[in-house]
């Protein structure tokens, strides 16, 4: 009996050695995002509106308009609602409730927004989210990679355009101008190749892909192989359906315009109506810079791409400042704690109508 006794408490403290193992990065992880939020926090809310002008800064605060404020923060949801409607278009087959998608897709943001390299994590977490709200994995993987590229696309095309827009208005600017190129040339270039993809049937991608395949180990080249085949035959289907594809250009063109609009209404709100043409411009041009992935959601990054930006286009750099410092406590800082709650709603049976607990019982 001693000896059972000694064996499960040295069981239990092998197990409880190693949950704190496991735990210990996870938590190293989570305590530097957080050290890096507060340092970029610090900068976006103390630093750059002293660059502004104290003075200046707190005479603006004062004078904001407050229905101005809270049309930016509807438009801001607006945008969270339009990219769960893209994530709805592109799953083809036993789509979640709209209201799983949304909280996933919250969850996914703010995670995010937490860590440094955030992205890897939120789209594992976004993946495991899909799956236990009932989607097949074929179609949660070739979804997410669909709608990642695809939205990206949409976001350069919209800048392109707004780039093109601009030249008559502001002149041409050779920096911008070599950016209108390469950009057009990507655009180009990626609307053909998913052209030609959709045309393709699934045993040619199967056929190109075996180069890369036969140099696998024996007994991995089956089981790669059928991966394959089913994700290649999933993406061939989602670029096949027209009606499907041009829904999701549509709500993810409504998503960065909403955001661009949320923009520009917290720059209003301190007294000053920037040009829409330059306002996406410069929106566009920092949103592609921040898909690096440097910083947390583009935390410093998006603010030092987008202030000077507007600033050359016309706004007085402490609305400037004050505007893109307030579009971002929403745009960027709501969303995290708003993670958590959506989180821990998809983990209870109430809010999350059952469907995890089905799910997790397959």
């Amino acid at each position: 009996m001693v000896g059972m006794t000694r064996a499960t408490v040295a069981q239990t403290g092998a197990r409880d050695r190693m949950g704190a193992d496991m735990r210990s990065p996870v938590l190293r992880w989570l305590r530097r995002g957080v050290i890096v939020l507060l340092l970029f926090g610090v900068l976006d809310y103390l630093v750059l509106p002293q660059i502004a002008g104290t003075r200046r800064a707190l005479h603006l605060v004062s004078t904001i308009h407050p229905w101005w404020a809270i049309i930016g923060v509807a438009l801001e949801t607006l945008n969270f609602v339009s990219y769960s409607l893209l994530t709805r278009s592109v799953l083809l087959d036993d789509r979640p409730p709209y209201s799983w998608l949304i909280r996933t897709d919250i969850t996914a943001l703010g995670v995010s927004h937490l860590v440094p390299g955030g992205v890897a994590t939120a789209s594992a977490l976004r993946f495991r989210m899909l799956r236990e709200g009932g989607t097949p994995a074929d179609d949660a993987f070739v979804g997410m990679a669909v709608e990642g590229v695809g939205s990206t696309l949409v976001l350069a095309l919209i800048f392109w355009l707004a780039l093109i827009a601009s030249i008559p208005i502001f002149g041409v600017n050779p920096a911008y101008a070599t950016v209108a190129v390469v950009g057009a040339i990507l655009i180009a270039g990626s609307l053909l190749v998913i052209f030609l993809r959709s045309r393709l049937a699934p045993t040619t991608t199967t056929d190109r892909s075996w180069r890369i395949i036969h140099r696998l180990p024996h007994r991995m080249q089956p089981r790669v192989e059928r991966i394959v085949q089913e994700y290649s035959e999933q993406l061939r289907r989602l670029l096949a359906d027209k009606a499907g594809l041009r829904a999701s250009a549509l709500w993810a063109a409504g998503s960065w315009l909403m955001d661009a609009a949320s923009l520009w209404v917290f720059v209003a709100a301190y007294g000053h109506r920037v040009d829409p043409i330059g306002l996406l411009v410069a929106y566009g041009l920092a949103n592609l810079v921040a898909i690096v992935p440097i910083s947390p959601g583009g935390l410093g990054v998006i603010e030092g791409v987008l202030i000077p930006s507007l600033v050359g286009f016309g706004t007085p750099r402490a609305i400037a400042v004050l505007g893109v410092v307030s579009w971002r406590l929403f745009n960027f800082w709501a969303p995290i704690p708003a993670a958590g709650v959506c989180y821990l709603s998809t983990r209870t049976k109430t809010w999350g109508g059952g469907r995890f607990f089905a799910s997790a019982r397959r």
